[in-house]
C-alpha cells in the first residue's frame, strides 16, 4: 500500500468516525432556513465535508511521501520522533487537553454557557500548565468577561442557558442583568 503504515490508516480512520458521527447528528436540526437555501445543516455540512477531502488528500500525500521529511515542517524529523519516549503522563494530559472540549460541549444543555464557562476556561488553563489559583483565576476571569462583553453586550447572541435548577438560576441572572445593563443610556 504504497507507503502508507498503520498509523496512517488509523488516523483517516479516526477522521472518518468522527465525519460519520456528526453526518448523522446533523440529521437533527436540518430543517428550512427561510433566507438560506441550504437550510440548518448547510455549512455544518460543508465542513464535514471538507474535513473528508482533507482526509483524503492526507492519505494521498502519504500513499505518496509517507513520512519523508518536508523542508521548513514545523516540529521534529521522524528519526528524532522514534527516539522520543512518551510516558502514561502525557498521553494523560493529551487525552485530558481534547476531552474536556468535549466534556464542555456535553455539559451545554444541562448545565449552561454562563456556567460551564469559567469552569472549562480553568480547566484548560490548568492542563497547559498553570497551576497557581490566583493566576488561574485571574485569566479566568478575564477571559470569561471578554466572552460576556462580545457575545451579550457587543453581538447580543442567545447563548445555551442550561436547564437544571442553580445553573439556569444564575443564566436567568445574568441575562436579567444584562437586560438592566442594555436598558441603560450611557451615550
Amino acid at each position: 500500500m504504497g507507503k502508507l503504515d498503520r498509523s496512517h490508516i488509523i488516523e483517516a480512520g479516526v477522521w472518518f468516525l468522527f465525519f460519520i458521527v456528526f453526518f448523522i447528528a446533523s440529521f437533527e436540526f436540518n430543517q428550512p432556513i427561510e433566507i438560506y437555501k441550504f437550510g440548518a445543516t448547510g455549512w455544518p455540512r460543508t465542513i464535514l465535508l471538507l474535513l473528508l477531502l482533507v482526509m483524503f488528500g492526507n492519505m494521498a500525500y502519504a500513499y505518496y511521501q509517507g513520512h519523508a521529511l518536508q523542508q521548513g515542517r514545523v516540529g521534529i524529523a521522524d528519526d528524532e520522533a522514534e527516539k522520543t519516549s512518551y510516558d502514561r503522563a502525557t498521553f494523560l494530559r493529551v487525552v485530558t487537553a481534547l476531552g474536556v472540549p468535549f466534556l464542555y460541549a456535553i455539559s451545554l444543555k444541562p448545565v449552561g454557557f454562563y456556567a460551564a464557562t469559567p469552569f472549562f476556561i480553568a480547566a484548560i488553563a490548568f492542563i497547559f500548565g498553570e497551576h497557581k489559583l490566583k493566576n488561574i483565576l485571574l485569566v479566568t476571569l478575564f477571559i470569561y468577561m471578554i466572552i460576556m462583553i462580545i457575545f451579550m453586550v457587543i453581538l447580543n447572541a442567545p447563548l445555551p442557558q442550561g436547564n437544571t435548577s442553580p445553573f439556569y438560576d444564575f443564566s436567568a441572572f445574568m441575562l436579567r442583568m444584562n437586560t438592566k445593563w442594555q436598558q441603560l443610556e450611557l451615550w
